[in-house]
């Protein structure tokens, strides 16, 4: 674009410059006839011939300059014309694979033929599944639809955004192996965790089925800051999750914690994430997210992890006693009351962390997004909290 306007201003000003010169050249033009016709003969001076010759010579100058400007003009637009069209991410016909785990052949075989449903999602165009490839690889599938993105140009962004999430390696973060696109859905294929997820893990725990020490819970805490810190501040551009919440972390067998679903809101086009009590208020009052709405959810994350209770029973309990006054309210006041929860977890060697860990989790719910820490702030507070 400064090319454009720099050539144009010099177009204009040579316009300038020349019309001048034409004007003269056309008088010397029409007085010819004039003279010659006159019975009277009027010497030129001498020094016309050489203001005649300097003015062609300047005329020359000029159409040479605006043609050799125009014609360089033409020359880089056509280049960066052809280079853009070059370098463009061609469109796939067929998945993306990201890992060399994977053969396109034997895994749009087991898409045709997936029927092992994985649970129930929360939301309404999300179902996922488990398959097994033909090299005896288990994977996690998940299937968005409708996905409108039928358009070539549409189709092709999105595979430019998966092929970026697809290049993201950390351990706290769930990498997405493959992506089938097709008319009116697609498919997201993830590692299969066995052990589930966070939420899985502390349904059992109030459950009397699993025993979760302070060590493990504030592990999985630091793991998940982790995947924040990672999307927030080393990715390029800067990843959101949009929709963190137990049921999106999922653990392994040694209960490290990776992230799921993230940024699948701001990449697919009407992907609908609905509101929970781990959404943060500025995305329910004006739909607006940044990383601070993130942060949010994890400090509701965060209360869980220390109580064990999920913050819906929560909202029931105070609700039943007449506490209830909205979703902040009453997250607010559960907050005051976990205290005894955690006196009543038998912890109370790790008592004093824990205390410490609620007020974290505190500021990371505040209502204000200003109040809470940045995601690198949150993981130096909670690693030296495991240090204390």
């Amino acid at each position: 674009m400064a090319f454009f306007a720099f050539t144009i201003h010099t177009l204009l000003f040579l316009f300038l410059f020349c019309f001048p010169l034409f004007s003269a050249a056309n008088c010397v033009v029409q007085t010819e006839p004039l003279l010659a016709s006159s019975h009277h003969f009027v010497p030129f001076p001498k020094t016309s011939h050489f203001k005649n010759g300097f003015q062609r010579i300047l005329l020359s100058v000029a159409l040479g300059l605006v043609t050799g400007l125009t014609a360089a003009f033409l020359s880089v637009w056509f280049i960066r014309t052809l280079l853009r069209y070059l370098n463009r991410t061609p469109l796939l016909q067929g998945p993306l694979i990201f890992s060399p785990k994977i053969d396109a052949d034997s895994l749009q075989s087991a898409l045709r033929n997936q029927t092992q449903l994985l649970g129930s999602s929360s939301s309404p165009n999300v179902k996922c599944y488990r398959a097994i490839l033909a090299n005896g690889l288990t994977v996690a599938v998940k299937r968005l639809e409708p996905i409108q993105c039928g358009k070539t140009e549409a189709r092709r962004r999105m595979q430019q955004k998966m092929a970026v999430l697809g290049g993201l390696k950390h351990r706290n973060v769930m990498s997405l192996r493959a992506y089938v696109g097709e008319m009116g859905s697609c498919c997201l294929v993830y590692d299969f965790v066995p052990t589930g997820s966070l939420e899985d893990a502390m349904r059992k725990v109030r459950e009397n089925q699993l025993e979760l020490k302070w060590e493990v819970r504030l592990r999985i805490a630091i793991g998940i800051a982790r995947g924040l810190q990672f999307l927030h501040f080393e990715c390029n551009p800067q990843i959101l999750h949009c929709n963190l919440k137990p049921s999106n972390v999922l653990l392994d067998a040694e209960f490290e914690p990776r992230l799921a679903d993230f940024g699948l809101t701001n990449l697919i086009p009407d992907f609908q994430t609905p509101a929970s009590f781990y959404t943060a208020p500025e995305c329910l009052n004006n739909s607006r997210y940044t990383d601070k709405s993130d942060i949010y959810s994890f400090g509701v994350i965060l209360r869980v992890l220390l109580t064990g209770r999920d913050p819906s029973e929560a909202e029931q309990a105070l609700s039943d006693r007449g506490d209830g006054s909205g979703s902040g309210g009453s997250l607010g006041r559960w907050l005051e009351q976990s205290v005894e929860s955690i006196r009543g977890e038998g912890m109370e060697e790790e008592e004093e962390e824990m205390v410490l860990a609620l007020r974290i989790a505190g500021v990371c719910a505040s209502e204000l997004a200003e109040d809470r820490p940045c995601s690198d702030e949150l993981l130096v507070m909670l690693t030296q909290l495991q240090s204390f």
